[in-house]
């Protein structure tokens, strides 16, 4: 199994809020008041309570709104890879011993290539997380049951941290302490979350740019504001024509910043920094700017403390001075 890529197993500041995508489906949307359509159990005998299931471009929606009760994994698959055959009985035995206090949606790249595009999907098999509506990568290619029930696990801790710790079905869920009450939202803070709700990013912005003016001090308000701007920016783009256009001319800076957007949103975090230094490296005056100013956002989003951010840190440092 390939070491583990994306947001590291330990928080969930770095992964993106799959908004955009469930915005882009095709799926009629449900009345108000009613529940998304329920996943389709899965071809190879997923059971009745749907802990594995079918899922694709359509319907993705249910998998981000289960992925609030339970963590769910996202298998990107294909029918003529070998290895995606291997890995899907392998996910799904492990998945259903954990007693419903997790799913598994497999996803057929072929028939899915908006999802495919939004998990970063560069081979299948690719396997991915979704806590509490935010991807999280975990790996690509094969692996033993020996080695994946160990990260399912880990998976479950992030997800308790976050608060999800639901079950599916009448499965029971462990014992745990109650947790303490969450205290309220700052004023600007919730109306900003609000808006993400609604998907209006631009909005939502605006209440967070209001809480710093407030309290510049106010480093939750920092970081949303980075992640919600990044929403902002990649709500229209075309993954497939963003990289095929900043791989044809390197020095196209708004191309690059656009495909590194693309690398932190889809949790490729050493990608997306190294890419923003290298124009550093090779600009002045404005572009330069810009650049910088992409990559202290970069920090907010993955969190000041995290190790890539402060080797990234370092390294900026050194160029620019």
């Amino acid at each position: 199994m390939a070491a583990p890529t994306g947001a590291p197993l330990g928080a969930l500041r770095g992964a993106v809020d799959l908004a955009p995508l469930v915005a882009r489906s095709t799926q009629p949307p449900a009345a108000p008041g009613q529940p998304p359509a329920p996943p389709r159990p899965a071809a190879d005998g997923g059971d009745a309570a749907a802990v594995v299931f079918d899922a694709g471009d359509t319907d993705f929606a249910s998998v981000v709104e289960l992925s609030r009760t339970v963590p769910v994994i996202v298998a990107l698959v294909a029918e003529w890879s070998t290895p995606s055959r291997e890995l899907v009985p392998v996910l799904a035995t492990a998945v259903r011993a954990l007693n419903g206090r997790m799913a598994l949606a497999v996803v057929d790249t072929d028939a899915s290539p908006q999802l495919a595009a939004a998990f970063q999907a560069q081979s299948v098999p690719t396997v991915a997380a979704v806590l509490a509506g935010r991807p999280l990568s975990l790996f690509a290619g094969a692996a033993t049951a020996e080695q994946v029930a160990p990260l399912l696990e880990q998976v479950l801790e992030l997800a308790a941290q976050n608060g999800v710790s639901g079950s599916i079905g009448d499965a029971p869920v462990p014992a745990a302490d109650e947790p303490e009450p969450e205290p309220p939202l700052p004023p600007h803070h919730a109306e900003a979350y609000e808006a993400i709700d609604r998907q209006d990013y631009a909005e939502a912005a605006r209440h967070f740019r209001l809480a710093i003016a407030q309290n510049p001090r106010d480093t939750a308000a920092v970081a949303a504001l980075a992640q919600v701007e990044l929403l902002e920016r990649l709500g229209d783009v075309d993954p497939g024509a963003a990289r095929a256009a900043a791989a044809a001319d390197p020095k196209d800076v708004a191309a690059q910043l656009t495909v590194a957007d693309l690398d932190i949103s889809g949790g490729h975090v050493e990608d997306a920094f190294s890419r923003l230094l290298d124009v550093v490296a090779r600009t002045a005056g404005d572009e330069r700017t810009a650049a910088r100013e992409r990559l202290l956002a970069y920090f907010e989003i993955v969190g000041t403390d995290d190790p890539r951010v402060t080797a990234a840190r370092r390294r900026l440092t050194a160029l620019l001075y």
